[in-house]
C-alpha cells in the first residue's frame, strides 16, 4: 500500500516541528546573517552593489541549473547589470527567458515587504514563460495548472532516466490550497522569519501550483522571506547556489518529507544547514569584492581610459578564458588596433602581463602586484 503524501494527512496543512532540534542551528544561522550584514555595511555603496551584482548573477544561473536549464552567463550578467543600473559594458543582449528570471527574483527581494498574491505569482510565472511554452510544450500561463495531461509529478534527472519524487495535489484542490497558503504567508509571522522561509519553500513546492517553474518560484519565495528576516532587499549570499551543490540531498529530503508526516523537522534541519553553508560561501564573494577594492585603491593615481577601467574590472571579476586583443575589442567595443594600444599601455604600467606563448595565441592576465 502506498504511503500517504504529506498533503493527504488529516492534519494538513498544519505543519509542525520540534523547536528543540532547531534552536541551536537557527541561532548560529542568525548570528551568521548579522555578521555578514555588518561586514557589508562597512563597505561603500559601490562595493555593496558589486557584491549584490555578483550574488544575483550566481543566483539566477544556479536556480535554473537546478532544473537542468543552462543559461548564458553573459546574458545573465547583462540583464542583472541593467536592472541594477550598473555599467559593465561589452555584454550581449539578454533574451526574454533570462530577463524574466531576473525580474522575478528582483521583484521577490526588492518588494519583500509587500503582500504575495495570486496575481503577483501569475506575473512571475508569465515572466518565466512569456512564450507560453516550456521545453517546446505548451503550458498554462497566468493561472494554476489544470492537470489535463495527467497528475503533476515532481521529477529530477536526465530525460529517459527521470526519478519521480512525489505527486502534487490534484489541480481541483489548488484554488483552496493556494488561498490557505497565501493567507498564512501574508499573516504576521508567529515564528522566526528564517524558519518561515523554509516552511514557505516546502509548502509551495508541495502544492506545485503551476505547469512549470515551481522550483524556481519556491526558491524566490524563500529569498523573499529571508529578505524580510534581514530587513534588506540586498542579497549577499546565494541559497540557490548552495542547493545546486547539494542537489541530490535537496531532492532526497524533499521526497522523504513528502512521504512523511506533517512533522517537517528533518526538512527544516536540512534547510538551516544549507542556509548556513550559503552564508559561509559568501566569504568568497566578499573576498573578491575586497580584492577589487584594494586593486582600484592601488591604481587610483594611474591615468586610465574608460575602456581600460571597464576591461580591468571584468578581469577582477568572473572573466572566463584568456584575455586577447579580440576579446578586449569585444568587451570595450573598439577596434583591435585600439585594443592592442590599450593592452600595451597597461603592460608598460605593470598592470597586465603577457602570458607564455605568442603569435596568434598571445594572451594577457593581471600582473602580480608584488
Amino acid at each position: 500500500m502506498r504511503r500517504l503524501y504529506v498533503y493527504e494527512h488529516p492534519d494538513w496543512p498544519r505543519l509542525h516541528w520540534k523547536n528543540d532540534s532547531l534552536i541551536e542551528t537557527l541561532a548560529a544561522v542568525r548570528y551568521q546573517q548579522g555578521r555578514l550584514i555588518g561586514q557589508m555595511e562597512a563597505l561603500g555603496f559601490d562595493l555593496r552593489q558589486e557584491a549584490v551584482f555578483e550574488t544575483l548573477t550566481e543566483d539566477v544561473l544556479q536556480t535554473s541549473d537546478i532544473e537542468g536549464e543552462r543559461l548564458d552567463a553573459e546574458q545573465v550578467r547583462s540583464s542583472v547589470a541593467r536592472h541594477l543600473g550598473l555599467d559593465i559594458g561589452g555584454l550581449r543582449h539578454a533574451d526574454r527567458t533570462v530577463e524574466g528570471i531576473v525580474e522575478m527574483m528582483l521583484d521577490a527581494t526588492g518588494r519583500y515587504e509587500e503582500r504575495l498574491t495570486g496575481t503577483r505569482l501569475y506575473g512571475w510565472h508569465e515572466s518565466l514563460f512569456s512564450s507560453g511554452r516550456s521545453d517546446r510544450r505548451r503550458i498554462r500561463v497566468g493561472g494554476w495548472r489544470d492537470d489535463r495531461t495527467g497528475p503533476m509529478q515532481v521529477v529530477s534527472g536526465p530525460i529517459g532516466r527521470e526519478r519521480v519524487h512525489f505527486e502534487a495535489p490534484p489541480a481541483a484542490r489548488l484554488t483552496r490550497e493556494m488561498e490557505t497558503f497565501l493567507d498564512w504567508f501574508n499573516a504576521p509571522a508567529d515564528t522566526d522569519e528564517v524558519l518561515k522561509a523554509g516552511v514557505a519553500h516546502l509548502w509551495f513546492v508541495t502544492l506545485h501550483p503551476f505547469g512549470d517553474g515551481n522550483g524556481r518560484m519556491a526558491r524566490a519565495i524563500a529569498d523573499m522571506v529571508l529578505a524580510r528576516s534581514e530587513g534588506s532587499p540586498q542579497r549577499y549570499y546565494s541559497m540557490s547556489s548552495r542547493i545546486r551543490q547539494e542537489r541530490a540531498a535537496y531532492y532526497d529530503v524533499l521526497e522523504r518529507t513528502q512521504k512523511g508526516t506533517t512533522d517537517i523537522t528533518a526538512w527544516l534541519v536540512w534547510f538551516l544547514s544549507c542556509l548556513g553553508s550559503a552564508i559561509e560561501g559568501s566569504r568568497s564573494t566578499l573576498a573578491a569584492v575586497h580584492e577589487k577594492a584594494r586593486f582600484w585603491k592601488r591604481v587610483a593615481d594611474v591615468p586610465l581610459n574608460q575602456r581600460q577601467r571597464r576591461v580591468l574590472d571584468r578581469l577582477l571579476g568572473d572573466f572566463e578564458g584568456k584575455l586577447t586583443t579580440s576579446k578586449w575589442a569585444k568587451l570595450a567595443k573598439c577596434s583591435q588596433d585600439t585594443a592592442l594600444r590599450d593592452i600595451t599601455d597597461l603592460v608598460r604600467r605593470g598592470l597586465l602581463a603577457r602570458n607564455p606563448g605568442g603569435g596568434r595565441s598571445t594572451s594577457y592576465g593581471l600582473a602580480d602586484p608584488s
